[in-house]
């Protein structure tokens, strides 16, 4: 039965869109609804914030603490080596560390968008593989793969794919961090946490 009035009432506003408010008959009263409604749904736009919210879920679903089976550390997933080049030794205070860790995922963008910065400007706008390449997909594909392994998919017109140890590669990369503003970080070689 309420499965029933369910379909009734959804065709009836299916039906009724086009006018200032929708009417239907409930137990023989006269039920009007508006047209529009007005929701408060946040929105979260796509700039560096978004990005690097988006890079955490996918890397550890936000969490400062995890370490994967790989030893892959935080939040952002650092390798002990790319935390080194970033002057952290401390794999233990870096994890206890949620504002250590932000710094860190800073740096290394601006280190990546150094290192890349001819690529990105010859690649961005392209469509490799049926994925149109944008600065943010590149600096997340970095995330994931180091600088080098980008440069080599790029420069090879993606037949040079680097997958991780988890089967994760630079197209998925490329794809899903598209299109966020990422023009706040600027490239610098020597960026340190």
């Amino acid at each position: 039965m309420v499965i029933k009035k369910f379909l009734y009432l959804s065709s009836a506003i299916i039906v009724l869109v086009g006018t200032t408010s929708l009417t239907t008959v409930e137990r023989g009263k006269t039920v009007s609804y508006p047209k529009y409604l007005e929701y408060n749904i946040p929105y979260l736009q796509k700039n560096f914030v978004a990005f690097k919210q988006a890079v955490a879920f996918r890397e550890s679903q936000g969490k400062y603490t995890v370490v994967n089976t790989l030893g892959y550390l935080g939040k952002y997933q650092f390798g002990r080596t790319t935390l080194e080049r970033l002057d952290i030794y401390n794999t233990s205070e870096f994890l206890q560390n949620p504002e250590l860790q932000e710094k860190a995922f800073i740096a290394l963008c601006k280190v990546n968008k150094w290192i890349l910065r001819k690529d990105i400007k010859r690649s961005v706008g392209k469509t490799i593989n049926g994925i149109i390449i944008t600065e943010s997909g590149i600096l997340a594909a970095a995330h994931l793969s180091g600088a080098g392994n980008v440069k080599n998919y790029l420069r090879s017109n993606g037949t040079n794919c680097f997958s991780d140890a988890y089967g994760t590669t630079i197209k998925s990369y490329l794809k899903k961090f598209a299109d966020y503003d990422v023009s706040n970080i600027k490239g610098d070689q020597d960026a340190k946490a």
